[in-house]
């Protein structure tokens, strides 16, 4: 159980991390890139995407170090919760949209988010 929370840790980790080139990229470069799962993009301003950036960045960051350094580990499923409420977000924001097809993707992260949390706060928590 273990290693496939770390398995599944990494893999957001990753996930969250290339999704931080909304921070970097041009908005509408990123929509023409991404085609029809990027159109979202336009609906926010630059800075809402940056700042959506940097709490993915934070998130990567989050939920590897505090468990890697041993520097409060307890922070790995608080920050797996946390990722939970941004790719509900990102699902409420596609529903609203009418992205029926584009949204299995968030669900999916959503879904390994929740593991991660219940995973870390349960059977395999750092602080037992």
């Amino acid at each position: 159980m273990n290693v496939a929370l770390w398995i599944v840790t990494g893999l957001l980790a990753a996930v969250l991390l290339v999704s931080t080139a909304k921070m970097f990229v041009p908005r509408e470069k990123m929509a023409a890139i991404g085609g029809a799962a990027a159109q979202w993009v336009l609906d926010f301003s630059p800075g809402a995407l940056k700042a959506i950036g940097a709490l993915e960045l934070l998130a990567a960051a989050g939920l590897i170090l505090p468990a890697v350094l041993d520097l409060a580990p307890v922070m790995v499923p608080v920050t797996a919760t946390c990722v939970a409420l941004l790719f509900t977000g990102a699902v409420i924001m596609r529903l609203r949209r009418g992205e029926r097809k584009t949204i299995v993707g968030d669900l999916v992260y959503l879904a390994l988010a929740i593991f991660v949390a219940w995973g870390r706060f349960g059977p395999e928590s750092f602080t037992s």
